[in-house]
């Protein structure tokens, strides 16, 4: 039996234990979540995290090991035909052909999805329209800024009206102004049209933008929620401190304030800080053996590094 369209009270993605090994090399390890519709959900992890794996057994692009993924309602095993044609995806890397107009580009596509004649020159038109593209129609794609063609890139995932639309990272070698009008855009997208939006991203500030956010790390998801709820989750501020012998220096801060510090890389983090007065008390103490210290609302980033006891990037 076929499986239902979903409601607007299921989840537009469920994932439930996703694994997937490339030979012997884990990807993904036990991978769940849920994503409600007209939610822009971020997936945020650094490279080799995970992201991209998932984001291509979410496109059916490859084949599910283990575990289940449905998307609005559709099981991507058992249905990947009728999963694609209600998503939309917007890969990495251009699939633009750059001699060929941004007009011809979106009518060349449209036509693998069926549309023809004045419904296709309708839809084109509409979406050149909404993309701030309709100037731009009759120009080949090399002409084009890195903004404009990943605009392009975004309106061929949308010529067929999906109800969820994947993009996998899609500001990379855009400017910052190309890149907050791209992120406008997907704002307009959910509430306007009630789409689904699913991005992974490696940037932070990207993510701070998302409704939702699962980080990834190894192939895990070590952390979900708000990006406002995850920084909350730490429960105070982050002092960091820096110093030539950061082992003994912990050592001896742990000791003498009766704290959690934690070594990463050559920082030390004491987090939860809610005693503000704790950083001078530091100072006094050990003046002479620190270099560098800071006391500041968590990031993601610190959030990130609280749940895997690493930085994001590591060197």
């Amino acid at each position: 039996m076929s499986a239902q369209p979903s409601t607007s009270s299921s989840p537009a993605v469920d994932v439930s234990g996703v694994s997937f090994v490339y030979g012997d090399k884990p990807a993904l390890d036990e991978v769940s979540f849920q994503v409600a519709p007209a939610v822009l959900f971020g997936l945020l992890g650094p490279n080799g995290g995970g992201k991209t794996t998932l984001f291509k057994l979410l496109s059916t692009l490859l084949p599910l090991q283990q575990g289940t993924i449905r998307l609005l309602g559709r099981d991507v095993h058992r249905q990947p035909a009728a999963v694609r044609r209600l998503i939309g995806v917007t890969f990495q890397a251009p699939s633009l052909d750059r001699k060929l107009s941004v007009f011809e580009n979106l009518a060349c596509h449209a036509r693998l999805y069926g549309l023809t004649g004045h419904s296709l020159t309708s839809r084109v038109t509409e979406l050149l329209d909404r993309l701030g593209l309709s100037e731009r129609s009759g120009d080949k794609v090399e002409s084009l800024s890195g903004g404009l063609a990943r605009r392009v890139e975004i309106a061929k995932g949308l010529l067929h009206s999906p109800r969820l639309l994947l993009l996998d990272e899609p500001s990379t070698g855009l400017d910052p102004g190309a890149r907050l009008d791209l992120w406008r855009y997907l704002s307009s997208l959910r509430d306007e049209s009630g789409v689904t939006v699913i991005v992974t991203t490696h940037l932070m500030e990207e993510a701070e933008r998302c409704d939702d956010l699962a980080l990834l790390d190894r192939g895990r998801i070590v952390a979900r929620g708000s990006p406002a709820e995850l920084r909350r989750s730490l429960g105070g501020d982050c002092l960091t401190i820096r110093g030539p012998q950061p082992e003994s220096l912990a050592a001896d801060i742990s000791s003498r304030f009766g704290v959690a510090v934690r070594q990463v890389g050559e920082d030390l983090r004491i987090d939860a800080q809610t005693d503000h007065s704790l950083l001078g008390r530091v100072l006094d103490a050990f003046g002479p053996r620190i270099e560098a210290v800071s006391l500041a609302r968590p990031t993601l980033e610190d959030v990130f590094v609280e749940r895997t006891g690493h930085r994001f990037w590591n060197d």
